[in-house]
């Protein structure tokens, strides 16, 4: 059964650590995943949350400081000597050590290096920390299992048990030659039917998708979401096997860049978060709250152009919302559409072409469909038959014009390396609103001749 963290719950939790009770502490949360505790550490002040997590287990304690936000992480690690975050690190993999250690201060990431009590992780964390976060060197950690390509199985079995100890997960084994070069996969079961006197060589799957050190991290999502891997090796330049990723890793890069895309098509610039500082969500919001507003004046002074007509005919007046908002709508979806459609790199690519005739089958029988349930609206209410013919026309033309957009947008910016996604939102609607309204005042003094 999930854990469920309560007000009550955590006001008893709250109580223990300020009465300093190890051993009901220690029995509460012994039961208790470590994502579980990282949940009552969000909810607790520093000190004690420092406290709980010194009752744990070494081992427990460092699976949640990997699970805890960067930022929440960083801070609390503050209250920390370098003594203490080394014992944790310890337990660490090379890649969670990394990531962890780039958010300290020089002096205290050097300290801890210096004081970790395996050297060979040290040495690990020193070959990582060259690599840029959002590449495939960032990504990768250093522990895994490989196998030399001229050993037999009982060579094979003597010293994967040795490198297995400091592995979490074992999902297959590397075969390497003399030289570290990746040759390819040799899967356990295969190790555990052979016998023992079986060559590497002779088992041994060939045919294996790997990365470069220097692949950006979204390559390496895309790589491992179309083919459904859990782990993925690493090679330098010459081949030579350097480390693995994990579906873990890859999980939060994807989760960051769809967090980041949702963000931009919301009009939101950045990394930001709800606990983030007031001005820091007034940065990520304003600018595009700026567009919105401009693209609002633009709009009413362009109406303004047209307020003889709307004293002509006042009526007029009670569709510019429908306008703007049908206009706005589809927009977003199409380029909603297209964005999805961008992100899905195993298809084959479709030309503008294709993508425009697609769009405008589709915006042909939304706009029929809409203009049709309009004009019948009109003269329900009893509006004069020449203006349901203007809305009706106008909402047609809209529902093409802002397909158009919502297509052609998402796609030039990817040509100009800006992200896509900033494309659906309010630079999309602010476009669509002034593209409609001029297209429904246009048409009324076409076909009302004013």
């Amino acid at each position: 059964m999930a854990f469920e963290l309560t007000k009550e719950y955590l006001d008893h939790i709250e109580e223990l650590i300020e009465k300093q009770d190890s051993t009901t502490l220690k029995a509460e949360m012994e039961g208790m995943f470590p994502a579980d505790v990282t949940g009552i550490l969000y909810e607790i002040d520093t000190e004690q949350a420092k406290y709980l997590v010194s009752q744990l287990d070494t081992e427990v304690g460092a699976e949640i400081l990997a699970a805890l936000d960067t930022d929440e992480r960083k801070d609390f690690l503050k209250s920390f000597t370098s003594e203490e975050i080394a014992r944790y690190v310890n337990e660490f993999d090379s890649d969670d050590a990394v990531d962890l250690l780039n958010e300290q201060p020089i002096r205290v990431r050097e300290e801890v290096i210096a004081l970790l009590e395996d050297r060979e992780q040290a040495r690990f964390i020193l070959d990582l920390l060259h690599y840029d976060e959002d590449v495939a060197g960032g990504l990768m950690q250093k522990e895994l299992v490989k196998a030399n390509v001229n050993w037999n199985m009982n060579q094979c079995i003597e010293e994967l048990r040795k490198q297995a100890e400091d592995v979490e997960k074992v999902y297959a084994v590397y075969v390497v030659d003399d030289n570290d070069k990746l040759l390819g996969l040799l899967s356990l079961k295969r190790i555990v039917l052979a016998h023992k006197n079986t060559k590497v060589e002779n088992l041994y799957d060939k045919d294996i998708i790997y990365v470069e050190t220097y692949r950006p991290a979204e390559e390496v999502a895309e790589l491992m979401q179309r083919y459904d891997l859990d782990v993925i090796p690493v090679v330098n330049v010459q081949g030579r096997l350097l480390g693995r990723i994990t579906i873990d890793d890859v999980v939060d890069v994807i989760t960051e860049q769809a967090s980041s895309d949702t963000l931009a098509m919301a009009g939101i610039t950045g990394d930001v978060e709800e606990d983030d500082t007031v001005w820091e969500q007034t940065k990520a919001r304003l600018p595009w709250l700026l567009v919105g507003m401009m693209g609002g004046i633009l709009a009413a002074k362009f109406i303004g152009f047209f307020e003889g007509d709307l004293k002509v005919v006042p009526a007029m007046a009670a569709f510019i919302p429908i306008i703007g908002s049908t206009g706005g709508n589809v927009g977003i979806q199409t380029s909603s559409i297209i964005l999805q459609s961008l992100a899905d790199k195993t298809g084959l690519n479709t030309d503008v072409w294709h993508r425009l005739a697609r769009m405008f089958g589709v915006a042909f029988i939304n706009g029929i469909i809409i203009s049709i349930i309009v004009f019948g609206f009109n003269l329900l209410i009893g509006n004069e038959f020449r203006l349901a013919v203007v809305v009706s026309s106008a909402l047609l033309s809209v529902v093409f014009l802002a397909s158009f957009m919502g297509t052609v947008t998402p796609l030039l910016l990817e040509k100009l390396g800006i992200n896509p996604a900033v494309a659906s939102g309010p630079f999309i609607t602010t476009a669509n609103d002034l593209i409609g309204y001029g297209v429904y005042f246009g048409l009324a003094h076409m076909l009302l001749g004013l």
